[in-house]
C-alpha cells in the first residue's frame, strides 16, 4: 500500500480513507447499515490490506458506527500507532433508536438535546469524552466539525478545538460539508490567534458533483488541507448503468437520480462515459469512478462505504488505477463548469473580505482600471506596504499580471 500526506501535514493516510457510516444498527435511521456480525469481518480485511484510514461520526447510528470501530480495534489487535482514526462533532447522539436530527431545535431540546448538539465549547468537549468511551481510545487522530454552527461564534468553536489538540485527545482538526466562505472563516480566525487549523476537508465530490472545484479546493488548496471526499461513487450512481439505479437497498428511496434529485442529461451521459472507459480497460465502472476522484490534485483520499470483502479489494485496485489525461477530460467535458461571472471583469468589483471580527467589510464599487498603476507591483512589496498576511489573484484573464487583493487580519487592502 503506497500511503499519501493529508494535505500538506505530516500524517500520512492509505488512498481510500473506510467510510464507517456503512456500520451501525440497521434498526435505526440507516436501514442499510450493517451490524457488528457482518461488519467487523469487513473491517479487519480493511485492516489486513493495508487501509489505515478509517472515518466514523458521533451521529452515525447514534454512537453505534464508533463502537463497532473501536471493537474491531481492540478485538483484532491493531496497531494504534499505525492506524488513523477520524471522528466528528457536531450532530446530537439520540437515545435508544430516537433521531434528534429529524426534529425541529424547538423539540430537540424539549426532548431533552439541549446543549448536546452543534460547535459550542461544552458540547465539543463532551462529545470527544463520549466518542473516545464509545471507540475505547485514548485520542482520535482526526476530529472534524460535521457541519457549520451559525449558533455559536467562530473563535469559541476554534479556541475549543486547539484546546482539545493540546491536550493531547486529538491529534489533528478537520472540517465538513459547509461553504468555503465558512471555511476561510474559521481558518483566519484561528491563524490569527495562533491556534490549530484545520488539515482536512470532507465534503461531497464525485464525478456528477463538482461544484466545489469553483470555491471549496481552491479554499482548500491556499491553507494546505486534503480533500477526503464522501460519496466519491455518487452512492452507487457511479458503479453500474444509470438503468439500474434504485435497485440497491441503500439506493432504493434515492429517486432516479443522486441524492433524490431529478438525473439530469449529464448525469447520464457521465454514468455512460464512465461504463464505456470500464469496458475498454477491463475493470469495474466502480474503479473508473474511484481513480477519477483520486486523479484530481486536490483529493489526498476520498471516503468509501465499503460493504462487502469484494468492495474492498475494489477499491484498493482503484488506488492504483492511473486513467489518462484524455479519459479524465472525457468525463470533465460532460459538465461545463464555467468561470463565475463575478470574477471577470465587469467594470466593477464588489467582494466581502472577512475581517479579524468576523464581521463582513463590504469593499464595492471600485472601478477596475484604477487600480493599474498597481498591478506592475512586486508582490513582496504588497505585502510589505499593505501589512496583510496573504494575497489572492483575481481576474488573471482580464490583464497579463491581473488584480491583486491583499487579505490580512484585521484590515483588507484592495490594489
Amino acid at each position: 500500500m503506497k500511503y499519501v500526506r493529508l494535505g500538506e501535514s505530516g500524517l500520512r493516510i492509505s488512498p481510500i480513507g473506510v467510510g464507517c457510516m456503512s456500520y451501525g444498527n440497521p434498526e435505526g435511521r440507516y436501514k442499510w447499515a450493517f451490524g457488528e456480525a457482518e461488519a467487523l469481518p469487513i473491517l479487519q480485511h480493511c485492516y489486513k490490506s493495508g487501509l489505515n484510514f478509517f472515518d466514523t461520526a458521533n451521529g452515525y447510528s447514534n454512537g453505534d458506527s464508533e463502537v463497532i470501530l473501536g471493537k474491531a480495534i481492540k478485538q483484532n489487535n491493531w496497531n494504534r500507532h499505525a492506524v488513523v482514526i477520524a471522528t466528528k462533532v457536531w450532530a446530537p447522539v439520540g437515545f435508544g433508536l430516537e433521531e434528534p436530527l429529524s426534529m425541529s431545535e424547538e423539540e430537540r431540546n424539549d426532548k431533552g438535546y439541549v446543549n448536546q448538539y452543534g460547535l459550542s465549547r461544552k458540547h465539543i468537549f463532551e462529545s470527544v469524552e463520549n466518542s473516545l468511551k464509545r471507540l475505547n481510545l485514548d485520542y482520535v487522530d482526526l476530529l472534524q466539525i460535521h457541519r457549520f454552527d451559525p449558533n455559536t461564534p467562530v473563535k469559541e468553536t476554534m479556541e475549543a478545538l486547539h484546546d482539545l489538540v493540546k491536550s493531547g485527545k486529538v491529534r489533528y482538526i478537520g472540517a465538513s460539508s459547509m461553504r468555503a466562505h465558512q471555511l476561510l472563516e474559521y481558518q483566519y480566525t484561528a491563524r490569527a490567534n495562533g491556534w490549530t487549523e484545520f488539515i482536512s476537508m470532507q465534503n461531497l465530490y464525485n464525478a456528477i458533483y463538482r461544484e466545489e472545484e469553483r470555491e471549496m479546493y481552491p479554499s482548500c488548496q491556499k491553507f494546505g488541507m486534503g480533500g477526503i471526499p464522501w460519496s466519491p461513487v455518487a452512492m452507487g450512481f457511479l458503479t453500474r448503468p444509470w438503468k439500474s439505479f434504485g435497485e440497491s437497498t441503500r439506493g432504493s428511496g434515492q429517486g432516479q437520480g443522486f441524492l433524490g434529485q431529478p438525473m439530469t442529461d449529464a448525469d447520464k451521459k457521465i454514468n455512460e462515459k464512465i461504463e464505456e472507459i470500464a469496458k475498454a480497460r477491463s475493470v469495474s465502472m466502480a474503479v473508473i469512478a474511484i481513480a477519477y476522484v483520486l486523479a484530481k490534485p486536490f483529493i489526498s483520499a476520498p471516503i468509501l462505504g465499503l460493504s462487502s470483502v469484494k468492495r474492498v479489494d475494489e477499491a484498493i485496485q482503484a488506488s492504483s488505477f492511473e486513467l489518462s489525461a484524455e479519459e479524465i477530460k472525457s468525463i470533465d467535458d460532460i459538465i461545463d463548469l464555467r468561470e463565475s461571472q463575478n470574477m471577470k471583469f465587469i467594470g466593477r468589483l464588489s467582494l466581502t473580505i472577512l475581517g479579524l471580527y468576523g464581521a463582513n467589510q463590504m469593499i464595492s464599487g471600485f472601478d477596475i482600471r484604477s487600480f493599474h498603476c498597481h498591478l506592475s507591483a512586486d508582490q513582496d512589496k504588497i505585502l510589505k506596504m499593505s501589512g496583510a498576511q496573504s494575497l489572492l489573484h483575481l481576474s488573471p484573464d482580464f490583464t497579463s499580471s491581473g488584480v491583486w487583493i491583499a487579505v490580512g487580519m484585521p484590515i483588507a487592502t484592495v490594489l
